[in-house]
């Protein structure tokens, strides 16, 4: 059965033959269809400051994806596609990368096992993943908090008052 899925990407570190973490992430969508996974549709790009020790600002985006993986299943290829692009495992978290592709949503709801929780745990509180997200399924209700991703980007993005 087909499944759909919420995938986050994020670049800030140049890739020697594809250019800017902008080209990546435009390199990253095909490779997607080459590994199985149905792209439905691609959010905007935004740039974005760094979260941890690396200076470098993101590119960053979402895209909507069809496939007949189960959750694990799909972050293997996401894994496969992210070592192609030159990712390495371990080092320092948050530290500059080529690639970085996160399962964020899942159509089927929920999915926790070592290594991988679904929904993503902290999308609610990133701008630069409900942004783009937005932009593709406004009406996708995150199953924790049964809210919508346009809800949830507003509850984000409101402006707040001063503090006295």
């Amino acid at each position: 059965m087909a499944q759909r899925y919420l995938i986050a990407l994020g670049s800030n570190q140049r890739h020697g033959r594809l250019g800017s973490p902008e080209k990546v992430l435009a390199a990253a969508l095909p490779e997607l269809d080459r590994k199985g996974v149905k792209l439905e549709a691609s959010g905007p790009v935004v740039r974005s400051a760094p979260i941890g020790p690396s200076r470098r600002r993101y590119a960053n985006s979402a895209v909507l994806v069809k496939c007949k993986l189960d959750p694990p299943e799909l972050l293997a290829r996401l894994k496969d596609i992210e070592a192609k692009f030159g990712r390495r495992r371990g080092g320092q978290r948050w530290a500059a990368r080529v690639l970085d592709l996160d399962i964020v949503l899942w159509s089927q709801g929920t999915w926790a096992s070592p290594g991988l929780t679904v929904p993503h745990p902290l999308f609610r509180a990133r701008n630069f993943v409900l942004g783009p997200a937005t932009k593709i399924a406004p009406h996708w209700r995150d199953p924790i908090t049964r809210l919508s991703l346009r809800q949830l980007h507003a509850r984000l993005t409101r402006p707040r008052p001063a503090p006295r």
